[in-house]
């Protein structure tokens, strides 16, 4: 018999704030995170993005903090600007409910603002660059901190926040509770739990059923530099909704926006350069529909959630297997079906071959004809890049 808020120790007062937002009955990573994390326990909980880990601790963080307590009382680390405002805007109606201020703060804005309404919020959610910045200029205190949780702490170590990660918390209170919440617990992530937890509960938690991707195709098509382009030009043409095309640089996705402009595909950057406002207009463009392409770098591979995403293309295959999972990933929302379709020049075929066979994508692999060895020769290479300063000469 599924669990009740309730049941699980959530206050009255909480359980009416979370039945305003239609949120009635708890997620299976709920149910298993709010009883000890209530109680104040640390917990590690293995969780992927879309299984309701955002109230698993969200709930506690409210329920454990007082608006008397010194200020911050509860730090929340994320990766990205994006997740951050995402888990304030997530967490907000709650912290209404006891009179708690929540404040997120990130690179790309002013800095003297935010560390002003760092100083004066309860909760406060930060990506691990900026909170360092006001550390180091001594802008906030972390002393009075006794709830920390650490969001995506995978993504913070793949991103190389390593360093400033443990700078945060070596200016953290020992005594105080943490919350890891993180795609994988092993690796450099039991590393840091080893360093930052005691005696911590430990969960696993799958996707609930309403909010499973449906089903995905994933396929490849082998290109080259001369015709990779057009090949991207001729998938983003055919019917479809929203496309989320990814590469590798921050350069690239500019140099890509404008090279689609010019054959009349109306896309949207997004990216790291970019400045908060600049990202959140080129979002809400592509989330309304103004244009139907966002040319992304991995930051948005994490903590994007728009359900009329129809087709992700890799114009750039990721680096790994996790990155591949989480950009394929933006379709196929709220039990929708949806296209993961990756970009394959002849040097790339054996990497791609071998990360398709281990995420069980082999036989989309074979269906697209190519090797699972590299089969680019030096002239091949000499070619292509011969065709790119001929298309170039004439303007």
């Amino acid at each position: 018999m599924s669990q009740t808020f309730q049941s699980l120790g959530v206050s009255a007062p909480l359980v009416r704030a979370l039945a305003q937002l239609k949120i009635h009955s708890p997620f299976a990573v709920q149910e298993l995170v709010l009883p000890d994390a209530l109680a104040g326990r640390d917990v590690l909980t293995e969780s992927p993005t879309g299984s309701g880990k955002t109230l698993a601790f969200g709930i506690p963080l409210v329920e454990r903090t007082s608006a008397q307590s010194g200020r911050p009382a509860a730090l929340v680390l994320v990766p990205t600007r994006e997740l951050a405002t995402q888990v304030a805007a997530d967490i907000r109606p709650l912290t209404a409910v006891k009179g708690l201020k929540v404040t997120a703060v990130y690179g790309g804005t002013s800095v003297s603002m935010q560390a002003k309404n760092a100083r004066s919020a309860n909760i406060l959610i930060a990506t691990p660059g900026r909170l360092n910045d006001l550390l180091e200029r001594r802008m906030v205190s972390l002393d009075n901190v006794r709830v920390l949780v650490l969001d995506e702490a995978d993504r913070m170590l793949d991103m190389g926040f390593q360093p400033q990660v443990n700078k945060i918390l070596s200016k953290v209170p020992k005594n105080r509770q943490t919350m890891l919440f993180s795609a994988t617990l092993d690796g450099a992530v039991a590393e840091l739990a080893r360093n930052y937890t005691n005696d911590a509960a430990r969960f696993r938690a799958e996707l609930p059923t309403e909010r499973k991707t449906g089903e995905i195709e994933h396929h490849f098509l082998p290109v080259t530099v001369a015709d990779k382009l057009e090949r991207l030009v001729e998938h983003l043409n055919a019917e479809r909704g929203l496309a989320l095309v990814f590469v590798r640089t921050k350069h690239g996705a500019d140099k890509l926006v404008k090279k689609l402009a010019r054959l009349d595909v109306h896309a949207a950057a997004m990216h790291g350069n970019m400045s908060q406002n600049q990202r959140e207009r080129s979002l809400a463009r592509f989330e309304s529909g103004k244009v139907s392409t966002l040319v992304a770098t991995d930051v948005a591979a994490r903590g994007l959630d728009i359900d009329d995403i129809t087709h992700v293309i890799n114009f750039d295959p990721p680096h790994g297997h996790e990155d591949y999972v989480h950009r394929v990933g933006r379709t196929g929302r709220a039990g929708r079906s949806g296209t993961g379709l990756t970009l394959v020049l002849p040097e790339q075929q054996g990497d791609v071959s071998k990360m398709a066979g281990a995420l069980g994508h082999g036989d989309s692999f074979a269906a697209s004809g190519m090797r699972g060895t590299p089969t680019a020769k030096p002239q091949e290479k000499r070619q292509g890049r011969s065709y790119n300063r001929q298309r170039r000469r004439p303007r």
